[in-house]
């Protein structure tokens, strides 16, 4: 199967973002959807919901976004686009990335970016050097390819709630 360039969403975050969570470049059902982590088998919703206490999984789409807005959760990802013939993070090549500094400018109450995986930690901490008064934190991949147990994930990503506390 040959490699197809697939481009990234636009980034879904508000001027009062708290917490900005980049994965690396949607999955192919994600693309189709539309949809940040659209594969049912993903534990991103999951994940998430813990950290914001609402069961996001269980949520339609917008009403996920619309939650995430109110917790002051932005999403977004570190590859504007790339090459791909599966939807692995192993698989990509020639990613051309997003500005993510200029991102985080507008940003004025940010205080963590976390990376869902290590592709997104390893491109996005190079397009991101520690702002001031921003912790940068790689989490362990919500994707069902990471084979690392969901409590496990979970405890990692729980340290993320605090972000959100006034």
């Amino acid at each position: 199967m040959p490699a197809v360039r697939h481009a990234s969403f636009a980034p879904h975050a508000a001027p009062d973002t708290r917490l900005l969570i980049l994965g690396s470049l949607p999955g192919a059902r994600s693309l189709v959807a539309r949809q940040y982590y659209a594969h049912p088998t993903n534990q991103f919703w999951r994940l998430l919901g813990e950290v914001v206490g609402m069961p996001l999984a269980a949520l339609a789409y917008d009403d996920r976004l619309a939650a995430l807005r109110e917790a002051r959760v932005g999403l977004w990802d570190v590859i504007r686009t790339a090459e791909r013939r599966t939807s692995s993070d192993s698989d990509i090549r020639e990613a051309d990335p997003h500005d993510l500094a200029a991102l985080v400018a507008t940003l004025p109450d940010l205080r963590i970016v976390a990376f869902n995986g290590g592709k997104a930690a390893a491109i996005g901490r190079q397009q991101l050097p520690a702002p001031k008064g921003v912790t940068l934190i790689d989490l362990p991949s919500s994707s069902a390819a990471n084979t690392r147990g969901y409590a496990a994930k979970l405890e990692e990503w729980r340290a993320l709630r605090d972000t959100l506390t006034d």
